[in-house]
């Protein structure tokens, strides 16, 4: 407990003005790193036109196949970062929701995973296309056989209209609802783009029990808009929970998404409407996410077995906490970007290590709670943010372009981890050493020559 006490004592306070508990070095590096995440142009341009020609063949092969009528009438809901707007660097990402027609249906919640997975049952026996994607009960929707459906399907449409193209499947993850496809561009071989194709089921006859409060944003965009975001439809995905040994049930359990009310909440951000419409009413909001998707993605990069578990869903989600709590849109003008950013940091360091992240429609379901969140997964990110705040967000910076011709002595200076992490002080230590070494050589070399001179003179 005092152990514990002591840990809570050492996350920072920001204060409310641009500057306070926050050095010059680290307010430039946000502000500087923060124009650097924007996404270009022109890269966006290409990107939307090569993800549409591919979605438009998929429509109409899917309309036009024989092989599963269930899949002939299906829209599409565009979902992510970058229909967010809220990419950074490149837009090499594409999230694709596909959403099926099927009859009304009813929702069984799966109690043990706390209002997020449910079964999907038909109101009553049906003789349409669906029957031959239900269980034995000819009642239940199985998520399995419509993501094994839809992955034999779009790897016939890539093999008949998109053969030698650049598009490739992916490999089938367990707990994935998507069928993933990349692009390797041939102009430039070291830029892969990815689109992610999830079914998708929509039950328009209100929200679940679990989620029937609604989120919290009564103060931030006001209760006559809470209103509006729970009379809306919700949406189910083929995703089953982590874990071993699951039930039947569990298998064939759908994920419930609330991906287009997270769309909306990000386009009308403001407290005000006005909010960004011109460019003097710009706010930081969206700037701040993004800086925390870079700090995020810096980690699992540098951790990816450790921080596995990890994903930029845990960010968003703790955004959308503090932008309920933090209303007023002066808080997030674009002068306190710094001070904002160090705010939603401050909050994720916290729920990190509360060891509870509350999911923002579901309140009662904890993002950071085993067993899809191990222990032990989340005391090395305690860890290591508390390690990046320390050292002035280090995995913010961009790395030189010297910095990849020095070999990495990292495991040479700590080859055991420190506080359960590789310190990142060795990384910026190990040039000081690199250095030691070259200048050490020279010296050698100096001498030696030196040597064979006056031996020659001699």
């Amino acid at each position: 407990m005092d152990s514990q006490r002591r840990m809570r004592s050492n996350v920072v306070s920001v204060g409310t003005h641009p500057g306070d508990d926050i050095s010059p070095e680290l307010d430039r590096l946000i502000k500087q790193r923060g124009r650097d995440l924007r996404v270009r142009k022109v890269d966006q341009q290409n990107a939307v036109k090569i993800v549409n020609h591919l979605i438009e063949s998929l429509l109409e092969f899917l309309k036009n196949n024989e092989d599963q009528p269930f899949f002939r009438e299906v829209s599409v809901l565009t979902s992510g970062s970058y229909y967010e707007m809220v990419k950074i660097n490149k837009p090499n990402e594409f999230d694709i929701m596909l959403k099926l027609k099927v009859p009304r249906l009813e929702m069984s919640e799966l109690e043990e995973y706390q209002g997020l997975f449910y079964n999907l049952k038909l109101l009553k026996g049906t003789r349409e296309e669906i029957k031959h994607f239900l269980l034995e009960d000819e009642r239940t929707v199985s998520a399995t056989k419509i993501k094994a459906e839809m992955h034999r399907l779009v790897r016939k449409f890539i093999s008949t209209h998109f053969k030698g193209q650049g598009w490739v499947i992916c490999r089938k993850q367990l707990n994935s609802p998507a069928v993933t496809l990349e692009f390797n561009n041939k102009e430039k071989e070291d830029e892969i783009m990815s689109v992610d194709i999830v079914p998708t089921l929509e039950v328009p006859q209100g929200w679940p029990q679990a989620a029937r409060a609604g989120p919290n944003i009564n103060n931030w965009l006001g209760k006559k808009c809470r209103r509006q975001f729970v009379s809306k439809a919700v949406y189910f995905v083929p995703k089953r929970p982590k874990g071993r040994n699951l039930k039947d049930d569990a298998k064939e359990s759908w994920r419930i998404s609330f991906s287009h009310i997270e769309k909306e909440m990000m386009q009308y951000h403001g407290h005000n409407k006005t909010c960004c419409e011109s460019f003097s009413n710009k706010c930081c909001r969206k700037r701040c996410l993004q800086l925390l998707k870079c700090l995020i993605e810096g980690l699992k990069q540098r951790y990816p077995k450790e921080l596995e578990p990890l994903c930029s869903y845990h960010g968003k989600t703790a955004f959308l906490h503090v932008l309920s709590d933090r209303v007023q849109d002066s808080l997030w003008s674009p002068a306190q970007l710094s001070v904002s950013f160090m705010k939603l940091f401050g909050y994720f360091e916290r729920r990190a290590l509360d060891g509870s992240l509350p999911h923002f429609f579901i309140r009662q379901h904890n993002l950071f709670s085993p067993p899809a969140f191990p222990k032990r997964a989340l005391a090395f990110l305690t860890n290591v943010l508390k390690e990046q705040r320390e050292l002035g967000l280090p995995v913010l910076k961009v790395p030189s372009p010297s910095a990849a011709l020095v070999p990495d002595t990292d495991a040479l200076i700590h080859p055991n981890p420190v506080n359960g992490t590789d310190s990142i002080v060795a990384y910026e230590c190990s040039f000081r050493y690199v250095y030691i070494y070259i200048g050490l050589v020279v010296v050698i070399v100096c001498v030696g020559i030196g040597c064979a001179f006056k031996k020659k003179i001699l």
